[in-house]
């Protein structure tokens, strides 16, 4: 039978998106809207998903609640009302609908930036007082002025493409973004906001709101503009320190400024830049066209649809997406990563302080970072049980202070597919590298040596001097228990050195049986092992 997931759909969204959430059999839909935080936290507990826009929360107290929840879907762009962090540490996907509002964003940007150009709501009111004054509100050209940018992603991007048409030159600042992504645009990207302040006309906000960016509107900066500058923010509140803001207005050294977006939301009655003459503001409408909502609607409805019922994540803020026709590829080495994890955990008995991980074969025609996911999710199960997943792995990774590499190898030697781990301890290093053998998973290294030994069912891993006698007299002990060897398999680097036998057993040995093989001469270490 399968799976019957519960959603909650807690700010509106277009008919169209929970018609299809609703076409999910397996889906149980119910949508409550302007819950409070602790409302939700009183019932998010039914919960495997929730879908929200910018008006609800979902803070640390929600998610700690949502025992059962597994996405979390924000129809929009900001996260700022989503604690991701939270989310992450407690498994939770959080994904968003970047590319569903980013047209009718570039248009509500532009449509400021002509507004505050023109005067036209200025101009609009004293229309509709009875008064003809022409004269107050003359404005000025956007061709040939230049238009500053703070962050070229999407909406950045449609908004430069729309200022080039109007004849305007466009300057850019964004310290994340690669040189080659602009140099078709007729944009240019300037280095330093030092570089970018005094040499523009306009400047529009695109950034995304973080500890770098929060507050970067401020007097010190806008010391740095050349007079008669015009400010346009459809981004984020928090990037706008609005008392400076309009002390700049007041005295004139910035000549006008419309706002889409506020912290908080709505703004207070005392909010300073309400009333000044020189000064657009619209309640957050930058996404609020029919279009958009349809399209972050029904995208978002997309995503927590292939999420629930078939495991593909789009647009995750807190883990990578992986296309559907990259995941068929990279499915067969994420379940033989994460059962080398899964060996690896039950082999190593002291703390890891370095983990390499190394690839050789087709993964590394790809972005490996899911195999990796996969091969750390296998090597916590031991210690995270399963609440270990693949959005909070990281997470628990850093929190252990395990530095994690991976490395691409341009060979695997005598193995075209090849998936490694090399973990440094304080007392010594463990090394395993895994292949495939048709459909079935093989170790074909241990400690740097060759082994062949099926990854399947019950492992039991010996460390002992390489001598004879020492495999039949643990052979005998099994036997008399009635435990059979199902195969078995040696690495060694020299005759009569350390060895590493691997025997792959039919039942698992009571503690009784392994304490015996324990006390057998020579032999070091024995590991039971299920995978």
């Amino acid at each position: 039978m399968s799976n019957i997931y519960h959603i909650l759909i807690a700010d509106q969204i277009s008919k169209k998106g929970i018609a299809e959430l609703r076409s999910v059999a397996q889906f149980k839909i119910d949508e409550k809207y302007g819950l409070k935080e602790n409302e939700l936290s009183q019932i998010i507990a039914d919960y495997d998903a929730v879908i929200v826009r910018s008006q609800t929360k979902i803070t640390r107290k929600v998610i700690e609640s949502g025992k059962k929840l597994k996405v979390i879907g924000r129809a929009g762009v900001g996260i700022d009302n989503v604690d991701v962090d939270a989310a992450t540490e407690h498994g939770i996907v959080v994904m968003n609908t970047p590319g569903g509002n980013t047209i009718a964003t570039a248009e509500h940007t532009l449509s400021l930036l002509l507004a505050l150009a023109r005067n036209v709501p200025q101009a609009h009111v004293s229309m509709q007082l009875g008064e003809w004054k022409r004269k107050n509100f003359e404005g000025i050209e956007l061709y040939g002025k230049v238009l500053g940018i703070l962050g070229l992603g999407r909406v950045g991007r449609e908004v430069a493409k729309r200022a080039l048409a109007f004849g305007m030159k466009v300057k850019c600042f964004d310290p994340y973004l690669s040189p080659t992504k602009v140099k078709n645009l007729q944009i240019e990207l300037v280095n330093s906001l030092d570089e970018l302040f005094p040499a523009i006309d306009f400047l529009s906000l695109h950034a995304p709101l973080t500890a770098e960016t929060e507050g970067i509107i401020n007097k010190e900066n806008l010391k740095k503009c050349k007079q008669g500058i015009r400010i346009i923010n459809c981004a984020r509140g928090g990037l706008i320190c609005v008392a400076d803001l309009a002390e700049f207005l007041k005295s004139g050294w910035v000549a006008g400024a419309a706002l889409d977006v506020y912290e908080p939301e709505p703004p207070p009655a005392d909010f300073p830049l309400r009333g000044l003459p020189n000064v657009i503001l619209t309640p957050h409408l930058a996404a609020s066209t029919v279009e958009a909502q349809e399209n972050v609607g029904t995208e978002i409805a997309a995503m927590i649809t292939d999420v629930l019922c078939h495991n593909i994540i789009r647009n995750a803020v807190n883990m990578p997406s992986i296309d559907p026709k990259v995941l068929s590829i990279l499915s067969p080495y994420m379940a033989l990563g994460e059962k080398l994890g899964i060996f690896m955990s039950q082999w190593i008995v002291d703390r890891i302080d370095t983990l390499n991980i190394y690839y050789s074969g087709r993964a590394n025609e790809y972005d490996t970072s899911p195999i990796t996911r996969a091969v750390l999710k296998g090597l916590l199960r031991k210690v995270a049980g399963k609440e270990v997943n693949e959005v909070n792995v990281m997470f628990l990774i850093n929190t252990l202070g395990i530095e994690v590499q991976e490395v691409k190898m341009s060979s695997g030697g005598e193995f075209t597919e090849i998936i490694g781990i090399e973990a440094k301890t304080d007392e010594q290093t463990y090394q395993a590298a895994s292949t495939f053998y048709g459909k079935s998973h093989r170790l074909v290294q241990l400690n740097f040596n060759p082994i062949e030994a099926s990854m399947e069912g019950i492992l039991l891993l010996l460390e002992n001097k390489d001598r004879p006698g020492i495999v039949g007299k643990v052979g005998t002990i099994l036997g008399e228990h009635n435990i059979n060897i199902a195969a078995m398999s040696l690495a060694r680097a020299k005759a009569k050195e350390k060895a590493i036998s691997i025997l792959n057993l039919d039942n698992v040995p009571p503690s009784e049986v392994l304490e015996q093989i324990r006390k057998v001469e020579d032999i070091y270490n024995v590991r039971l092992i299920s995978v």
